[in-house]
């Protein structure tokens, strides 16, 4: 589960955190019960970026939408002789 903490991450800091968590863990070196605790942690880092991008990818596609709607429209507009 993620926390409000890990929620107000940005995606630029969520991404660092994940990379310094993954150089961590193929470092080795960390006990078992450090391996996990990395794990979980980039688990839900990862969420967190995913979540971003998901947000991005949404908002891009309402904007291309809006987009080729006003050019339809403006298609529409020629056709009708105006």
């Amino acid at each position: 589960m993620t926390s409000k903490a890990d929620e107000a991450l940005g995606y630029e800091q969520a991404r660092d955190e994940l990379i310094e968590v993954v150089r961590r863990l193929e470092a080795g070196g960390t006990t078992l019960e450090e391996s996990l605790a990395l794990w979980e942690r980039g688990e839900e880092l990862a969420k967190v970026c995913r979540r971003w991008l998901e947000g991005a990818r949404a908002r891009l596609d309402a904007a291309l939408a809006e987009e080729e709607a006003a050019e339809g429209g403006a298609a529409e507009g020629k056709r009708d002789g105006a």
